[in-house]
């Protein structure tokens, strides 16, 4: 039998993008249309996929063509595969342009205001004319980006356990959590009452709940003994938290490299209270046995250095 790699090595770019087209459209006629073919054309393509792998694909049902176990397998790999082949072909054309490569940077912003643009900076010196992109966003949302192939690396902590078995992870550091509010808060004025009362009493600001951070400080509440806050905003985004905790009553439990500069300008003020304790470290995140050329090599060894100096 035939292994799947060298099945996939049968696949054209025309079968990956209907692959993609149709995993997202759930139409064949749509997919066609996209793909600027005709429906009996995008048929025929679909049935010689089909005969590649001899198996059923995808199934008509009232919600539309569904893929089947194998048809999601291979809409994933034609969906990262054609990833691949975009940021090949952007960095060929800047290579083209004279310009020297693309790294593209994933990074939870706890660790984005100080280690990770401290290394972008020392590696634009370095490098020029290196094209870098830096995308701030949780971890969850990272490591789907990493495995998708839409970012090289990814600073970031495991979302799920069992995804060691996908990428490799080297411990770099973790973040200092605090609870902040907005300035001339009540509770800045008066004794901090206790964690339940605040709890059931006060409004939240907090990460998803698909965020490594949420997940720790929601042990912390199960340890403690403690139900979660009954009137919660589940925010993902930073800039909208920090407007969100200036015009209103709630709390918010944010890393604090990323709430120092809010502090410092007197617009948030930081309760006595900690939380996070349980929060794992942040780390290197990358693809199992993938290639890492320059420059992404030269990159984590920055990282590396840095972050044992920002330890120290």
């Amino acid at each position: 039998m035939e292994s799947f790699q060298s099945l996939a090595a049968k696949l054209r770019y025309k079968h990956l993008l209907m692959l993609s087209t149709l995993g997202k459209r759930r139409n064949l006629h749509q997919t066609a249309a996209v793909m600027h073919m005709s429906q009996p054309a995008a048929t025929r393509m679909l049935s010689e996929i089909e005969r590649v792998f001899n198996c059923q694909l995808f199934e008509r049902t009232s919600q539309g063509m569904q893929p089947t176990g194998p048809g999601e397998m291979l809409v994933d790999f034609a969906e990262n595969a054609l990833a691949r082949l975009d940021r090949c072909a952007e960095e060929m054309h800047r290579y083209q342009l004279g310009g020297r490569g693309q790294l593209t940077v994933g990074a939870i912003m706890g660790a984005a205001p100080d280690l990770v643009a401290q290394s972008i900076i020392e590696m634009k010196r370095q490098r020029p004319l290196l094209q870098i992109r830096l995308m701030g966003e949780t971890s969850d949302q990272l490591v789907e980006l990493l495995g998708q192939g839409k970012v090289d690396i990814a600073i970031a902590r495991y979302a799920t356990s069992i995804q060691h078995n996908h990428f490799d992870f080297e411990p770099l550091g973790n973040e200092n959590m605090v609870t902040v509010v907005r300035r001339d808060h009540p509770l800045v004025q008066t004794r901090l009452p206790p964690l339940k009362e605040l709890l059931e009493t006060w409004p939240w600001i907090l990460q998803p709940i698909t965020t490594p951070a949420r997940q720790a400080l929601e042990k912390e509440f199960e340890m403690e003994g403690l139900v979660s806050p009954r009137d919660i905003i589940e925010c993902g985004s930073i800039f909208a938290a920090l407007q969100l905790v200036q015009k209103s009553d709630a709390l918010l439990v944010m890393a604090e490299t990323v709430l120092n500069d809010y502090l410092s300008a007197g617009l948030i003020d930081k309760l006595p209270m900690t939380l996070g304790r349980t929060l794992a470290p942040f780390g290197l995140l990358t693809r199992k046995e993938a290639y890492h050329g320059e420059p992404v090599t030269g990159f984590c060894d920055i990282l590396r250095k840095n972050a044992t100096q920002w330890r120290e």
